[in-house]
């Protein structure tokens, strides 16, 4: 059995069917200048799970998975513990999540997390 480092987090759980994504876009909306993030409190008790989406004017395939895995980086390493359970979060990305030093990134995904409005 590998020995895993004790900095190793798993990401949380991912939305994947459309319809969950949807349903997400009827909660509250927090803009920012990198991502916008779409908040949804299934009230279920269940833990919180993230969806990541990029639109096609950010740029091609290339560019938008970057855009993507850097999001994903990001919530892994420092925002999932502000994910608060039984919500769903998707994250918009924008171009300029390419440009943003990471811990600008991660900074600015955990304080949006966080937010309690």
């Amino acid at each position: 059995m590998p020995v895993v480092p004790a900095s190793r987090q798993d990401p949380p759980p991912r939305l994947r069917v459309r319809a969950e994504f949807l349903a997400v876009r009827a909660g509250e909306k927090r803009r920012g200048k990198l991502f916008l993030l779409e908040v949804l409190d299934r009230k279920d008790g269940k833990p919180a799970r993230a969806g990541f989406t990029v639109t096609k004017k950010v740029g091609n395939a290339v560019v938008r998975n970057r855009v993507r895995r850097r999001l994903r980086e990001a919530l892994r390493v420092r925002a999932a513990a502000d994910m608060a359970p039984s919500h769903d979060y998707v994250i918009v990305g924008r171009e300029d999540v390419l440009s943003a030093p990471f811990d600008q990134l991660a900074g600015e995904l955990t304080r949006r997390i966080a937010a309690k409005r």
